[in-house]
């Protein structure tokens, strides 16, 4: 695995925790920025080939 690859499915997990974190702390505004920030670090990973599995989870 390359250092580009490895970085955005490290970033799209960390996102997908901070999301967690955001909707279970009931910050709807936080939870809006991370979910786009989620969206675009999954449509720049397609863009580059990396799968990032099913229903945009990092495996």
């Amino acid at each position: 695995m390359d250092a580009f690859t490895a970085g955005i499915l490290q970033r799209i997990k960390s996102t997908e925790a901070d999301l967690d974190q955001a909707r279970k702390s009931g910050d709807d505004f936080l939870a809006e920025v991370e979910q786009a920030e989620l969206e675009d670090l999954q449509r720049l990973a397609t863009e580059h080939g990396v799968h990032v599995g099913a229903a945009g989870r990092v495996a």
